[in-house]
């Protein structure tokens, strides 16, 4: 059975030496990665080579689809400049290792324009499976009608846009973790920033804009699944003065797909199987913050049978991706 992982993170020398994207708080969750993978976490970001694809044997892991995830830069120039030569480093890893790498493409949000140009030289020139967006663009949203044109873009080229979670934003992090900021990441922050992405769209009328348009989200959806039916029964009253043209269920059922990443919990997989099918369930270890061996131990023992065991392996994963000749 093949296995392919989708939000496999890497990083850039140009984008460490920003600085920044880390905030100092941040160093317990740093420190239980690097415990969990028992290497320095940003040295192997760096890594795409024999290091990464080593790791990805040890534990069956056959295709990882690269994801940098570095967080939006504001200053425009900069963003390109970062944003691009992270997809450029993608491309030469897919080149030297062709049977092993695909990538989402880096979007810089603080130049749409130019976003939607480095998206379409990624997907045409690159062969690059998708978009890829790491938080927000200092609390603004892929809703606001500036981006609209990269969703435009993605939905022309049946390519779906991963939404990566990212720290609150600091009005965000003083409201509500102030002096508990050990609950901003991972441990909770990320799965309010993630959420509120998609639900924002969802509640735009993105999807009637945009109906072919898939969005991917991690960690089991960021609790989106566990609260579908609260979700659409609370929404009812404004999805009818919204004049959305269906259920928020049938959205979230329809525009968008999660992964595992960073999340292997057996009762949540099976919230998930339950409420948005297998169908919409994919693959992802979330390296290097997670373990490829934790990751592919708790697959193969998933309580589902052997033709849903593949779809969520891989092969959910060739048809959301259009991956050819895996």
């Amino acid at each position: 059975m093949k296995i392919i992982a989708l939000e496999e993170g890497f990083y850039t020398k140009d984008a460490l030496s920003l600085g920044g994207s880390m905030p100092a708080w941040a160093k317990y969750t740093m420190q239980t990665s690097t415990e969990i993978i028992g290497e320095d976490v940003n040295e192997a970001n760096l890594d795409l080579g024999e290091g990464r694809i080593a790791a990805m044997d040890d534990a069956g892991v056959d295709m990882q689809v690269l994801s940098f995830s570095f967080a939006q830069i504001p200053d425009a120039k900069t963003s390109v400049l970062i944003m691009s030569g992270a997809n450029d480093e993608a491309a030469k890893a897919i080149e030297k290792y062709p049977s092993r790498f695909r990538a989402f493409a880096a979007l810089p949000l603080a130049d749409p324009k130019a976003a939607v140009k480095e998206f379409e030289r990624a997907l045409d020139k690159l062969g690059f499976v998708g978009g890829f967006i790491c938080g927000n663009m200092e609390g603004e949203f892929l809703d606001n009608e500036k981006y609209w044109p990269i969703l435009e873009c993605a939905e022309a080229h049946n390519a779906p846009i991963y939404l990566h979670p990212h720290f609150p934003l600091p009005s965000v992090m003083e409201t509500y973790f102030k002096g508990r900021e050990e609950l901003g990441g991972p441990e909770w922050g990320f799965m309010i920033d993630a959420s509120c992405h998609f639900m924002r769209l969802l509640t735009a009328g993105i999807f009637d804009r945009f109906p072919k348009l898939t969005i991917i989200l991690g960690h089991l959806g960021e609790s989106i699944p566990y609260n579908l039916d609260r979700i659409n029964n609370r929404l009812r009253a404004y999805a009818k003065a919204a004049k959305l043209k269906k259920e928020p269920a049938d959205y979230i059922r329809q525009n968008m797909v999660v992964t595992t990443s960073g999340n292997f919990s057996v009762p949540s997989l099976q919230c998930a199987l339950g409420t948005i099918g297998v169908e919409n369930i994919l693959f992802s270890v979330d390296w290097p913050n997670e373990s490829h061996k934790v990751a592919v131990d708790f697959l193969k023992h998933l309580p589902v049978d052997k033709p849903d065991l593949e779809k969520i392996a891989y092969k959910n994963a060739v048809r959301v991706l259009g991956l050819k000749n895996i």
